[in-house]
Order: structure tokens, then C-alpha cells, then sequence
């Protein structure tokens, strides 16, 4: 055990910690310099409190990657059927589509499930988005960790599958901000850009549920999930959260699947406020004085 929280010690996101501070105090103080309305586009309470989520984040994460390491090691050297050379380019290149496509696999599910939501949306109950947003990540990261044990399962070394993820979202940290517009057009239709990651998170009808890829955006074009920009978005939920708590930011949508489920007649219905899509209402909930309209922007 104690050789996996060394390996996971050494994430290269844990490396990249002081470039992302240093992005977040370059693009917010030019925001307040240069923007007519700089609280238009940040709050340092809303991205003070981001970056507290985040040091949850990776605290937490260590023992979440150690354990899941562990398990990944297992997976490689009892169970799968062969190992893929490490040193080769064909490997790399085979890792970096599977983990981009694992990603957006996981992304949408996060969306779609109403128990993965409860965690992810965590990342998303900021109604602004820079460089800091991206910081404002969940604690609980079990549904995100079983996502690549097809990977180990295929001879993957278990500590590509972890690099490559770790590439995969330090990638993505540099799509959060509206201080970049549209890239060129080559650049927009292959990779995920700040232009689509801005649809993403936003909680209007025309962007919900849109957008999931890490790295590349071929999968949302493939897939049917595919939304261009076409004004600026409104950020946050489509029921926003007003509250810096962090506990509140972390675990309200579970304390409001567990009321849905309690106000549920049937198991078709608790079974649907569990596993249904955000947002969903059965016809029988019993009424509740605590009722409230559930939360469930994908943004």
C-alpha cells in the first residue's frame, strides 16, 4: 500500500499544481483589470471556494488512486490475458483513444445517472467559469475509478492508465475560461477547446447534456452530442445553489436523492430517483414539505 501512495505521490497533476495556480492568478487578475464588469466572469469567494473543493479533491484522491492502483496491479497480473509493451508507440497511442474514450464514456454516465451526478455536479454548482472552476472537483471519485478497469482487463500497465488520465485532465484545466475565443477550425472540429467546454457548462436548454469530451471532440460528433457555441452561456445549474459550504457543494444531491426515495411509493420509483437521469419525477412521489425541484443541469 504503501508503494501505491508513493506512485500516486508522483501524479502529474500533483507536478502541475503550481502552472495552475499561476494560471488562475494571471487570468483573474487580468479579468479584474481589464473587464468592464470583472463579477460578471468571477467572485474570489466563488473561486476561493473552488480551489478548497479541489484540495479535497487530490487529498482525497491519493487514497482513491492508491487503492484503485492496487486493484489495477491485481487486474494486470492475475487476470489479464496478456501484457502490451509499455515502450511501444502503437501502446501509447492505443492508451491515449481508450482513455479519451473511457473518458467520455464515464462523462456522460455522470450526466445520465442520477447517483454519479450527485458526485460530478460538484464540479459544476459555479455560476462563473475560469481557470479556477476548474479546480472545483468532487470527493467522491469511486464511480470515476472503476471506469478504466477495462484497461488493466486488456494488459494496459496500470500506471499508463493513470498517467494518461492525468494527462487527460490537465488537458482539460486549460478549456475552463472565456478568455480564449474560438480556435481555428481544424483545431475546434478535432479537439475539445475552451469554445466547447464553455457549451458544456452552461445550463441553457439548447447546451444541456452536450459536449463530453476530454481531450478530443470527435466522440461528441460520432456520438450525437456534439453542440457548437452559439452565445455566451449561463453558467451553474439550472437550479443554482446559493452557498459557499463545501459539504452543501459536495453531498446536497445525495441528501435530495435520499428525500426522493424516502417520498417514493414504489421500488420502480426509488429505483428511478436513484439510477434515472437528474431531474427525473415519478408520478407517485408522495408530497414532501422539504420538496424541492431537483437538481440536474448537465452543464
Amino acid at each position: 500500500m504503501s508503494d501505491a501512495l508513493l506512485h500516486t505521490m508522483r501524479d502529474p497533476i500533483n507536478l502541475a499544481i503550481p502552472f495552475f495556480v499561476l494560471t488562475i492568478v494571471i487570468e483573474l487578475t487580468a479579468l479584474h483589470v481589464l473587464v468592464d464588469e470583472p463579477s460578471d466572469r468571477f467572485t474570489v469567494r466563488d473561486s476561493v471556494t473552488s480551489m478548497f473543493m479541489g484540495v479535497g479533491a487530490l487529498s482525497l484522491g491519493i487514497v482513491f488512486r492508491a487503492v484503485s492502483f492496487l486493484f489495477y496491479v491485481f487486474l494486470y497480473v492475475h487476470v489479464a490475458p496478456w501484457h502490451l509493451p509499455a515502450d511501444h508507440w502503437a501502446t501509447w497511442v492505443a492508451v491515449f483513444i481508450a482513455v479519451d474514450l473511457l473518458w467520455y464514456t464515464y462523462h456522460r454516465c455522470s450526466h445520465r445517472i442520477r447517483l454519479i451526478w450527485a458526485a460530478h455536479q460538484a464540479h459544476h454548482n459555479s455560476n462563473y467559469f475560469n481557470t479556477s472552476t476548474a479546480t472545483r472537483q468532487k470527493w467522491n471519485q469511486w464511480f470515476e475509478s472503476l471506469i478504466w478497469i477495462p484497461l488493466p482487463l486488456l494488459g494496459v500497465p496500470p500506471w499508463m492508465v493513470l498517467a494518461f488520465f492525468s494527462f487527460n485532465l490537465i488537458y482539460q484545466f486549460f478549456t475552463h475560461t472565456e478568455t480564449i475565443g474560438k480556435l481555428p477550425r481544424a483545431v475546434e472540429f478535432v479537439f475539445n477547446t475552451p469554445s466547447h467546454h464553455r457549451v458544456h457548462h452552461g445550463s441553457d436548454k439548447v447546451y444541456l447534456d452536450r459536449n463530453y469530451g476530454g481531450v478530443l471532440i470527435i466522440w461528441d460528433r460520432l456520438f450525437g452530442t456534439f453542440q457548437p457555441e452559439l452565445h455566451r452561456p449561463t453558467y451553474g445549474l439550472t437550479t443554482p445553489i446559493h452557498s459557499n459550504n463545501l459539504l452543501e457543494l459536495q453531498f446536497h444531491e445525495y441528501a435530495a436523492i435520499v428525500r426522493d426515495v424516502r417520498g417514493s411509493r414504489s421500488w420502480r420509483s426509488r429505483l428511478g430517483y436513484v439510477f434515472g437521469p437528474p431531474g427525473w419525477v415519478a408520478a407517485d412521489r408522495l408530497p414532501d414539505p422539504l420538496d424541492h425541484e431537483p437538481v440536474g443541469a448537465d452543464v
